[in-house]
């Protein structure tokens, strides 16, 4: 086998070879991208309700084993705020969160997503993806950004006790205002960086401060909510234990959809990243690689990853040309793992929420609906249909996302069932519209021309069938039926039975079924059921042109001896030049 077909399993076979031009730059990107990650996989654990040191977990070994077998190498694979809270909402109830219970049902999830991405990807069901639509998507990632950001205030604002009794008797007692100071003031640093310097890799930063001036005023001694101590070394090989069949059942529906919006996530990165490098995205391998990664998390402890948009967005940035910057910025997580994890004491939680709340806000836009009212009404309600339910289920978040699945799909097959077939008139400016619309007159005597916009089969026949059928019965004097089958690309075993019902009726009538741009592949159908052959009902005609010119051409078409010999144009002759077409 040659190194060009192996690379297509194991894509990291086709890096480019490294030379210290090349490393010099994939080190500062994956610098810059490490220095996100030790702070977010640590916030994004919480979130998630596992322990914190998981989140450094899931961006190490997951992230090695994304890059090496993703064809998308530049994508930032770890912890994520949207598939962290799927996570943890998805476990409320059936465990207590960071229990062994919890780490072992999380886990679970982890490798039974990865196993159902690794099996799509194997069997090249990539396009499945198409199904969720942006309508779809945008309501669900509206809802979960706002269910993110109120998970996260109790933390940010340093709330002691619940919102009932902070309602029942408002008083600052409530609040640890030193942790308050702490989480808003992050916050502002954070956000004032992302604004002025999106590349700078500001939340370690700001950690590192944070846990100076925490451990200075001495408030871990004080009580204050800290990161505490964390493990340190490498991940040990970890096996979640026997899945019960109860826990089974309450996981199958939150895997499917973390599995989606995983990937969803993962796509639009790519999609990025494939434009900048000019190829062509390879989903079926990105689900393999994203499926190992998740598959890799659950065996390590941890929980699932996807590809972060804003970690792969400031590696393009930073100048990131292939897998050799993640490779680095692994090191650092790796560094940070074995030596830094003690820094980490002192962290106040409140900074882990500012960092957590300052990458979900980029995902909150609510100008997105008025644009989808403007250009969509039926997908903007599809999305608010989403966006309501995501938050009306939480916990179970993921109604949401099936619900707009199910009402997208609805809206899809009724559109089929119910195609566009207009009458058409001929123009002022020389061009055929919906005669009814543009209160046109007939394209001729006794002659219904008709367009579909749509293919012929199981879907649209019955529609078809039911217009001209309506049509003849209540014009007794119509016997030209003109079908301008161009838009026609396909045509079934159904749509073939409709039209032999036509053509059956209109030579009852002593009429004909014109054809006009009737295209090659429905034409072999048709010709194979022998509902071509040469004969006074059917006429075929290359251009719609050719069509109107024979119509005219028959002043009497009550009279079958007035339709023109064009209009007759059905010969053998004619069908082999239509064959060509």
């Amino acid at each position: 086998m040659t190194l060009h077909a192996l690379s297509r399993w194991l894509p990291f076979l086709a890096w480019p070879r490294p030379d210290r031009a090349l490393l010099k730059g994939e080190f500062w990107a994956g610098m810059t991208v490490g220095l996100m990650l030790v702070p977010q996989g640590v916030a994004y654990a919480a979130l998630a309700g596992m322990p914190l040191v998981t989140g450094i977990y899931a961006s190490l070994v997951p992230a090695l084993v994304a890059v090496m077998f993703s064809s998308s190498t530049r994508l930032g694979v770890g912890p994520t705020a949207l598939t962290s809270l799927l996570i943890g909402a998805s476990l409320s109830g059936l465990a207590e969160p960071g229990s062994a219970q919890w780490v072992a049902l999380a886990a679970w999830m982890a490798i039974l997503a990865g196993l159902v991405q690794l099996v799509m990807g194997i069997a090249r069901f990539g396009w499945l993806l198409n199904l969720v639509t942006s309508p779809v998507l945008n309501g669900f990632t509206q809802a979960a950004a706002l269910l993110i950001l109120s998970s996260q205030l109790a933390a940010l604002t340093g709330l002691r006790s619940d919102l009932g009794a902070l309602w029942t008797t408002p008083s600052l007692g409530h609040f640890d205002l030193t942790a308050a100071a702490f989480g808003f003031g992050s916050l502002a640093l954070l956000m004032a960086a992302r604004r002025l310097r999106p590349g700078f890799p500001a939340a370690i930063v700001v950690l590192a401060a944070a846990a100076a001036v925490s451990w200075a005023i001495g408030y871990a001694d004080a009580d204050g909510a800290v990161v505490g101590a964390l493990p340190a070394g490498l991940p040990s090989l970890y096996w979640p234990g026997t899945l019960p069949w109860t826990s089974f059942g309450a996981l199958v529906m939150p895997v499917l959809v973390v599995t989606l919006v995983s990937f969803l996530e993962t796509a639009s990165s790519a999609k990025v990243d494939s434009q900048r490098s000019g190829e062509r995205w390879n989903e079926n391998q990105d689900l393999i690689g994203q499926g190992l990664a998740k598959i890799s998390s659950g065996l390590c402890g941890s929980f699932a990853t996807s590809a972060s948009f804003s970690r792969s967005a400031i590696n393009l940035y930073a100048g990131a040309r292939s897998g050799w910057a993640t490779v680095f910025a692994i090191g650092l997580v790796l560094a940070a793992l074995l030596w830094l994890t003690p820094a980490l004491y002192h962290v106040p939680q409140s900074v882990l929420a500012a960092v957590v709340v300052t990458a979900v806000t980029s995902l909150i836009k609510p100008g997105t609906f008025v644009r989808l009212w403007r250009i969509s009404r039926v997908e903007a309600v599809v999305s608010g249909i989403t966006f309501g339910l995501t938050l009306a289920t939480a916990p179970r978040m993921y109604w949401g996302v099936l619900v707009g699945l199910l009402v997208n799909l609805s809206h899809f097959l009724y559109q089929r069932l119910h195609p566009r077939i207009i009458e058409v008139g001929m123009h002022p400016d020389g061009s055929l519209r919906d005669r009814h619309l543009w209160q046109l007159p007939p394209l001729a005597p006794h002659v219904l021309a008709l367009r579909m916009d749509a293919e012929l089969d199981f879907a649209s026949a019955s529609a078809l069938e039911r217009r001209v059928m309506d049509h003849l019965g209540t014009h007794p004097d119509v016997v030209h039926v003109c079908l301008l089958a161009q838009p026609i690309n396909r045509i079934d075993v159904t749509g073939v039975e409709t039209f032999a019902q036509i053509l059956s009726t209109l030579r009852s009538r002593a009429g004909t079924l014109h054809l006009s741009g009737l295209k090659l592949p429905v034409e072999r159908v048709l010709r194979r059921a022998g509902l071509l052959e040469p004969g006074a009902a059917l006429a075929l005609y290359r251009t719609d042109a050719e069509a109107l010119r024979a119509l005219r051409q028959a002043p009497d078409a009550t009279a079958e001896s007035a339709v023109s010999p064009a209009i007759r144009a059905a010969t053998p002759g004619a069908a082999d030049t239509l064959a060509g077409s």
